[in-house]
């Protein structure tokens, strides 16, 4: 077609450009629809495994020792969150170590004469808590020392009591590094009475266990018993370490008794707000590791500690910043 007045003209496309234009049209148009359709079924395919995981989540919940480890995991985060702080305030990590490890005495113990395991580690442990106490109030300069023997004897006695235990078949890993998973009944009510004496105690000597955490020779001046209630945090601690080498083992305790109150600390003004954020912190660690060993078929107590060290390097990393 040729324009009036202008010196260019305007072919129409042949049929043969047509064609090929149509194809190519065609082809582009095609090769959208099948990237469009392989996302559409990409995500399709998603939601139904996030379908399927959401539903084993909630079928294993409805399992009863699955419900038995949150319940366990939440009493543990409490006596953690309550003792913790006041360890970490009064600098006795140490102490709680050297029980940790000296309860396998208590465990060895149980085993050869064939009581309950939480039995004799409880009573072993406060034997040894008391002991503690009581020479480290006399010459803190031994503490060291003195933790470090009982610690190692703890620990030599237990194994060579278990070797000795008739008709030996205990699974120590479990032990070592706790089993939340298999927490019967029986360990859940020693964990709430333990837990029901441990927040009475606090409660009623808050104030005195205040005074001795922040300034204990001010507290003995102003006629606080802090000699008793030293004796008393040190068997309480007894106590917590034993519910919590359920959970995540006699390897692992100090972990769970440090760290939350230690990130605790730093976003607290007061010794109450200190220790409820610390067991709220806990509870979070106790239950985002019982979801991570669930997903990824892990050990229970490993996962834990694992997600609590990562938050603790997260945190003090940002802290120096």
């Amino acid at each position: 077609v040729k324009g009036e007045g202008s010196d260019f003209v305007i072919q129409a496309p042949s049929p043969l450009t047509r064609k090929i234009k149509f194809m190519r049209d065609a082809k582009f148009n095609q090769t959208k629809f099948s990237i469009f359709a392989v996302r559409v079924s990409a995500r399709n395919t998603k939601n139904a495994e996030k379908s399927k995981k959401r539903k084993q989540m909630l079928e294993a919940l409805s399992l009863n020792f699955m419900q038995n480890a949150l319940l366990a995991g939440i009493l543990v985060s409490i006596a953690c969150g309550v003792i913790g702080t006041l360890t970490v305030i009064n600098r006795m990590v140490f102490i709680a170590g050297g029980i940790a490890h000296g309860a396998y005495g208590g465990l060895g113990i149980a085993f050869f004469f064939s009581l309950e395991p939480l039995l004799g580690a409880s009573l072993f442990s406060l034997f040894l808590a008391l002991l503690i106490a009581t020479i480290t109030l006399k010459d803190k300069s031994k503490m060291d020392s003195v933790i470090g023997a009982l610690w190692a004897f703890g620990m030599a006695f237990g194994i060579i009591l278990t070797d000795l235990a008739p008709g030996y078949n205990v699974d120590l890993m479990s032990y070592l590094f706790g089993s939340i998973l298999a927490v019967p009944q029986g360990d859940l009510v020693f964990m709430a009475i333990a837990n029901c004496v441990i927040l009475a105690s606090v409660a009623l000597f808050y104030r005195q266990f205040e005074a001795l955490s922040f300034d204990a020779e001010f507290a003995r001046l102003r006629g606080v018993r802090t000699t008793l209630l030293y004796y008393a945090l040190t068997c309480m601690m007894a106590l917590s370490v034993v519910m919590t080498i359920r959970a995540v083992g006699l390897i692992l305790v100090i972990a769970l008794l440090t760290i939350p109150p230690y990130i605790a600390g730093a976003i607290s003004s007061r010794l109450g707000t200190m220790m409820l954020n610390a067991a709220l912190i806990s509870a979070a660690f106790c239950v985002s590791g019982l979801w991570l060993s669930f997903e990824a078929n892990l050990t229970s107590g490993a996962s834990i500690i694992l997600i609590a060290s990562v938050c603790f390097f997260i945190f003090t990393a940002v802290k120096r910043r």
